[in-house]
């Protein structure tokens, strides 16, 4: 990969932890790290082959690659059942405009937000060759709910990759001085077609990883305009390749049950999480890195890697 635009400076991802070093926490149980080492913090989803969360692994239980290289994991928490933090991130480029894309993706919005619980927050942003901010985070989720008739009929051209990153940005920006909050992510409602964006899904891929906010993408279209039904798979295989590299996931809906399951299982990956710690490169630049169960019957979904010493990804 390559990278054109400078990633943000203080990279969430990267906390400071030694070996030995002690664990705090909030009062909702987010571990935060303390020392004078600077180490990575990796979020991990861990499924089995048919789908279901596996919730009983201890540290044993899991390695950690970098750049091929086993690391030693220096802390590990299991955190279950905790508080998620959401931005919704609703395309409203003028290729909404098609059929019934924009109502479907309100109504997939509409699925995200109710699957939240009094304890969660969620922030409404809106693009299409611009950011809005709709509504700031909130635990008012009927005031969120209320919000999406504001978003302003679908017009304009497409920066979805832009939008993205800036998004994922503001998430991580946001965390600043609330301690580590893992169970956040950005999730982005489109039809899936990007037209004017300066930065490519490698590089947003990029952003959004170093700062450790998974992408999932909820792609909102008819069954004909499926592309995995005549192999126009491109652009797809983009967004599903910058949602996995974050550690999230594309989901394509072509019904409205489709998106009520990508909710439901949104918001339950972001609550059943594994937390990684592990002593940062001292060498700048980018890292890949690779988190696996020891038991090979399970699938592990992480980030791609980190950004140490303030460079640019890959």
């Amino acid at each position: 990969m390559t990278a054109r635009l400078l990633i943000v400076t203080a990279i969430i991802g990267v906390l400071p932890l030694g070996v030995g070093a002690q664990q705090t926490g909030s009062q909702t149980g987010t571990p935060t790290f303390r020392s004078s080492t600077s180490v990575v913090s990796v979020t991990a989803v861990v499924r089995d082959r048919k789908g279901r969360f596996v919730r009983d692994l201890a540290q044993k239980d899991f390695t950690v690659a970098e750049s091929g290289r086993q690391r030693p994991i220096l802390d590990f928490r299991a955190q279950t059942d905790g508080p998620v933090k959401l931005a919704l991130l609703f395309d409203i480029s003028g290729s909404m405009r098609v059929a019934t894309r924009a109502v479907d993706a309100r109504q997939a919005a509409r699925h995200l937000l109710g699957s939240l619980r009094p304890a969660d927050q969620a922030g409404l942003f809106s693009f299409d060759t611009r950011l809005q901010q709709v509504r700031g985070f909130s635990t008012n989720i009927d005031s969120l709910t209320q919000a999406l008739d504001t978003v302003e009929p679908p017009y304009g051209q497409t920066s979805l990759y832009d939008a993205v990153a800036a998004t994922a940005r503001a998430v991580a920006e946001e965390q600043r001085g609330e301690g580590l909050i893992q169970r956040r992510a950005v999730v982005v409602l489109t039809d899936g077609v990007d037209t004017r964006s300066r930065l490519s899904a490698a590089e947003v891929t990029s952003i959004a990883s170093s700062i450790d906010v998974p992408v999932y993408v909820l792609a909102v279209m008819s069954a004909v305009d499926d592309p995995r039904e005549d192999g126009r798979d491109d652009e797809g295989a983009a967004l599903r390749n910058l949602a996995s590299w974050t550690g999230g996931e594309l989901f394509i809906s072509t019904a409205p049950a489709h998106a009520s399951v990508a909710a439901r299982r949104i918001v339950d990956e972001l609550r059943h999480q594994y937390v990684l710690a592990f002593e940062a490169s001292t060498q700048p630049g980018w890292h890949p890195v690779e988190v696996r169960a020891r038991n090979r019957d399970l699938v592990v979904r992480a980030r791609a890697g980190y950004t140490a010493g303030g460079a640019v990804g890959p």
